[in-house]
Parts: structure tokens; sequence; C-alpha cells
């Protein structure tokens, strides 16, 4: 008999322990001699009371020592979850997880495919076909809605999506005031602050300014977040040849050393507070000075911060995937969003964002974001890798129809039928129909298919979840 034997489950590695080492010492090297520029007065001086140095030149410089303590302390591993308390995202190790972005200007209209500016409702779309979607694992707004104030945008499109989703959130403020509108909506939603503590629905992503600049309102945020331990990341703007140095691996030091800063202001505001590293290294485009979404580039230094992370850090790591440059449902959108897709995967980056961005992170697309999930459902069945065991390895069958004596065939065998939904991925969107099968439905193209599927499960999907009342 044959036993079960592991499975082994592929992985994507593109740095040795000598490149990391390098990397990181380079990052060191900057918060020990270059230095960074602080502008929250109370931050600056809980540094300089523990241990940095503020330079005649305004900038301030960190020890290793800092370095170390902060990614001590920080959590291996912290959950969050939905809004009526279940675990949806334990965050350690190889654990992946899928979800939207925010702030687009413009979104295609899912019934005339216009580009258009964004609305409020359009995060109520994106929100609910996330939580329709069996792949997509947390929400962000993806859109800035004209028709909102500007001063009220984040509060708005954080209503929406707890509104018309259960799964968790991912949410942008502007300032210690809306960020503290959001956490106070957020206690409401789960019972209270004690309640939120203990299981989180949502997590905060904000922006420092590269190179090396700490703006107060994002101090303010990061504060805040460590002393309530709502989980945030805060990702280096260091995209190479723009808010960094040009080639990948300066711009990855500069990105490390710009989350360090941040790790460290986390850490000693609140020690053991749950914190995501986010080094987050893009590309500006040479030739149209955009940030590539569909870059190579981005995926491979995505894909050697988790092997950072793997090797030196241990801290679950934030990522982007999903995304294209192109303007349309076509080729290149298809081959951009699998590329980060895969990569992201196989490297095992744990919060995984942007998915449905077009456009450079311009326009969102409720297309995308369908087709998506389906890229993510191949790319999980790849990463799994094939199990052997008594059942797959089949014998018992290949020696049954190979000695059968009426021309049997595979099949018609009950094993194919019992095992045929485990063994194969069954895609819904990916036409595999004969030419005239194709024709006689419509001819349809990708694009079709997939605002078919958007506009049934916007139409048809039940948002399922019972909140608990402000008194328990």
């Amino acid at each position: 008999m044959i036993e079960n034997i592991e499975t082994f489950q592929p992985r994507m590695t593109v740095f040795t322990k000598e490149q990391t080492m390098a990397i990181h010492g380079a990052a060191l090297s900057i918060l020990e001699k270059t230095g960074f520029k602080m502008e929250h007065e109370g931050v600056l001086e809980m540094l300089l009371d523990n241990g940095c140095t503020l330079e005649t030149n305004g900038r301030v410089t960190m020890p290793e020592n800092l370095v170390e303590d902060a990614i001590l302390s920080a959590p291996k591993r912290f959950d969050v979850y939905d809004q009526t308390g279940d675990l949806t995202m334990p965050l350690e190790g190889e654990n992946f997880f899928f979800g939207t972005g925010s702030d687009t200007i413009f979104t295609r209209d899912l019934e005339t495919n216009e580009r258009r500016r964004t609305r409020l409702s359009d995060t109520g779309n994106f929100a609910r076909l996330v939580d329709a979607l069996d792949h997509l694992d947390f929400s962000m707004s993806m859109g800035n809605p004209e028709d909102v104030d500007i001063e009220d945008i984040y509060v708005r499109v954080f209503e929406e999506m707890v509104e018309n989703s259960n799964k968790p959130i991912c949410f942008i403020a502007d300032s210690g005031k809306d960020i503290r509108q959001i956490h106070k909506i957020a206690c409401e939603v789960v019972g209270g602050e004690a309640e939120l503590r203990k299981k989180p629905f949502l997590f905060n992503y904000s922006e420092a300014i590269s190179p090396m600049l700490y703006p107060e309102n994002v101090m303010d945020k990061l504060v805040f977040c460590a002393e309530k331990e709502i989980p945030i990341c805060l990702p280096s703007g260091c995209n190479a040849g723009g808010g960094g140095p040009v080639t990948l691996a300066g711009a990855m030091a500069q990105g490390i050393a710009e989350n360090l800063i941040g790790l460290v202001i986390h850490q000693l505001a609140n020690k053991g507070a749950p914190f995501l590293f986010a080094p987050n290294v893009s590309v500006l485009d040479m030739k149209h000075t955009v940030v590539s979404y569909g870059a190579t580039e981005w995926s491979l230094t995505q894909a050697a911060f988790a092997d950072m992370r793997d090797q030196l850090y241990n801290i679950p790591i934030w990522s982007f995937a999903g995304s294209t440059d192109a303007k349309e449902i076509d080729a290149q959108a298809g081959a951009e969003a699998m590329l980060s897709i895969i990569t992201s995967l196989l490297s095992r980056c744990n919060v995984i964002h942007d998915v449905g961005y077009m456009e450079s992170g311009h326009t969102s697309s409720l297309e995308l974001l369908t087709l998506a999930d389906e890229l993510i459902a191949m790319a999980k069945y790849f990463a799994r890798g094939i199990p052997i065991n008594q059942q797959t390895l089949a014998l018992d069958v290949i020696d049954r129809i190979a000695k059968a004596d009426n021309n049997a065939i595979f099949l018609s065998d009950p094993h194919t039928f019992a095992h045929f939904r485990q063994a194969h991925l069954l895609p819904e969107l990916m036409d595999r129909a004969r030419f005239e099968t194709w024709e006689k439905e419509g001819s349809q193209d990708m694009f079709d298919r997939c605002n078919e599927k958007a506009k049934h499960l916007l139409a048809t999907h039940k948002v399922e979840k019972t909140r608990p009342s402000k008194a328990a």
C-alpha cells in the first residue's frame, strides 16, 4: 500500500542569504549616515529619547540597536477577522491573501465601459463584488469619489465598504481626525473598542514620502494605530528612478530603510503592536514617467523582499498583484495581471493588494477584478503542487481500464467521477469550448464574459453578516 507523500509546494526564490544581508546592511547604513526628516515633534522627541540623533542639518539618524529591537518586538503573526468575528486572515509564514486597492480617480463603467470619474456607489460595488468572489479576501475603496466632499472621502468610503461586504477592510485616512472617526465607526460595528482590539476587521494603509520624509499627519496615524492596536502597513513610496535610485538594489535598500523607520516608531509607540512590513519598490517608466503597475521589476523586488522576510525579519509583508498598465481588458491586461499574481503567490507574499487596477493605478475595473479572481484560482492550483497517494496514483484504475475487454476509457470510470472536481481546475471565464459552441453561444470575448459575471454577481449576491448590538 502506498503511503501519503508530503506534497512539495512550488516556491519562488530570488535572493541568497548573502544578498539579503547586503540589502539589510545597506539600509542600516542609510539610517546611520544619511538619516531622515521627521516633521512630527512628538515622534521626534520619542526618537531622540531612545537613542536617535538630530544632526546639524536637521536630519535624524538611527542606531542599529533600535532596528534590532523593533524587529524582535514586532509580532510574527497577527490575525484579521471579518465583521462577524470569524478569523479569515491569519497573517504569518506563507499564508497569502488578495484584495483590491484604493484612491483611483477613474473607473470603467460597468454598463457603458466609459472611463469616468469614480463615485461613492463604485466603492460599494467593488466591496460587494469582493464579498461575492471566492478568491478575494479583503476590500479597499478603489476610488476617490467625485460626489463626496474631499474632507469626508475616507470616512464615507469606509462606511460604504462596511455596508457592502463582510470581508476585512484595508482603509485609508488622511489625518488623525478622520482615522479617529473611522475607528469610532469600526468600534460600533463590532460592539466596542475592546472587541475591536480582540478581533480587528480592519487594517490601515499609510505612506511616508520618498526619499526619507515623514510628515506629521502620517506619523499621527502611525502612532494612533500602534496605540489602538489596529494593524498597519507603511509602504515606501520608493519607485526606482523617481522616489529612489534607478537601480533595483539601491531602491530596495532605501525602501527597507524607510520601512524600518516606520517599524521602529510604531514599536516605540506600543511594543508588540501589529505591523505589516512593506518596503514596496516599484519602477518609474522612463518613457512615460508613470509608476508602472505591470512592471516585471515590481514583481521581482517583492519576491526578493519575501526572501528577506523568510531569512531575516519574519514579519508579515505587504505586496501587490492583479494590476496592469493596459487601458482595456486585453492581452496586455491579462498577461501583466497574471505575472504579478503568480509571482506574488509563488514567493508567498502575505497581504497582496491592488487587484483590479488599470492604467498605472489611475483606473479601476470591475471586469479586471472578476478576471483576476479566476487568475488567482489558477495560481493557487499551481502553487499547491501535486499530491501523491494511493488515490491519486490510481494504479488499480489503470490496471482495470488497461485490461478491460470492452475498450473502456477513463472518462466513464467511477474514479474519474469521484475525483475530477478536485484533480482538475475547472475555470469559468477561460473559454475551452469548441469553435462551433463558442460561436453559437454568442462569440463572447474575455471582456464580455467578465462583464456578464460581474453584473450577475452584483445583482444577485447577498452580503451575509450579523452584527452584535452596541450593548454586546
